[in-house]
């Protein structure tokens, strides 16, 4: 692959389960005269079933925003979202409710994205409730759920103050999870999460796909996690896709320059190793000279 092919957004596949193409993105300016800011810029992009495509990027990149225009959460200025060949950039809310059924999310942060006074056989009954699940059956799928991701089966009634950051994140993964869906956008799942704990999420996230074929679009800032994870890798700077190709050309061999700085400001065991890629990445522009 060529880099002129790499600087360039991707064309959505034809067998794509998630396709967006030429998506644009604004938000409005501040003050009334503030003309609006362009987040992003004709963003196109495919997540094929069963695959992960990691997103990476710096913050502020517009990474983000695409996971929240997939999920409806943002408005679309132009540009098209597709999942499972139905445009949904513009879905009512009960269409886009419904779709709850096929597209989850994992959100960043544990520790808020549980609600503190209910229980987590409540948190993991919710979806199931809301899709027409009878009583009887929830509690059986929540203790299906539990046992997936490694929970112990009294979790179901205890509250999210009694589990570790690690451990709430598996019940947000349990949650996702709850009522099989295609396809479930991971925006920055673990890295609130210490490195051990890291790995255990990252592992659990693998061994899911594997025994449910699920799709994941995972949103990261580590280009070492995201390479992990993924089949193939799109990065993104300034709202614009730069680089697409499969995860170990663009975490081993970019082409394109950022990609290429990104990949110097990656951590490595190495402390005089890691000295001289920090170096590199403050000269490249990357990192902010120290004064």
């Amino acid at each position: 692959m060529s880099a002129q092919q790499t600087n360039r957004s991707e064309e959505p596949a034809d067998d794509a389960l998630l396709a967006v193409d030429e998506l644009r993105v604004s938000f409005p300016g501040k003050g009334w005269r503030t003309p609006a800011t362009e987040v992003l810029g004709g963003v196109s992009l495919a997540v094929r079933p069963g695959e992960t495509l990691g997103l990476v990027g710096e913050s502020g990149s517009g990474k983000s925003t695409i996971g929240r225009a997939v999920l409806g959460l943002v408005p679309v200025a132009s540009g098209t979202i597709a999942f499972g060949g139905e445009r949904i950039d513009h879905l009512g809310s009960a269409r886009r409710r419904a779709m709850g059924r096929d597209l989850q999310v994992i959100f960043q942060d544990p520790y808020t994205s549980l609600n503190p006074s209910r229980t987590i056989g409540d948190a993991l009954a919710e979806p199931l409730i809301a899709q027409g699940t009878d009583v009887r059956a929830s509690r059986e799928r929540i203790a299906e759920l539990l046992r997936r991701v490694h929970l112990p089966a009294d979790a179901a009634a205890r509250l999210p103050r009694e589990f570790s950051g690690g451990q709430r994140q598996r019940v947000a993964i349990a949650r996702a999870l709850a009522i099989g869906p295609r396809l479930i956008i991971c925006d920055e799942p673990v890295s609130a999460l210490d490195l051990t704990t890291q790995r255990t999420v990252l592992d659990l996230l693998l061994e899911i796909q594997e025994t449910t074929g699920v799709a994941y679009l995972f949103i990261s800032h580590d280009l070492s996690v995201v390479r992990f994870m993924s089949h193939r890798v799109a990065v993104i700077h300034h709202g614009e896709i730069v680089e697409t190709a499969d995860a170990e050309s663009v975490t081993t061999r970019p082409h394109h320059a950022y990609t290429r700085t990104l990949l110097l400001a990656s951590p490595v065991a190495n402390v005089a190793r890691q000295r001289e890629r920090r170096a590199a990445a403050r000269e490249s522009g990357l990192l902010e000279q120290k004064p």
